[in-house]
């Protein structure tokens, strides 16, 4: 259990850091297993 606890940990600490970095866009975590395997960032440049 406690690897699963670290990749949640983990996972929380990356998605923070790609929320601090974008103001429009879309984060997605692909699951495996009860693990996160991949988090994707798509973001958007909105131009006025």
């Amino acid at each position: 259990m406690g690897n699963r606890s670290e990749n949640i940990e983990l996972s929380l600490e990356k998605i923070k850091e790609m929320l601090d970095s974008m103001s429009y866009g879309s984060v997605t975590l692909i699951i495996q297993d009860k693990h996160v395997v991949q988090i994707e960032k798509n973001e958007k440049i909105r131009l006025k």
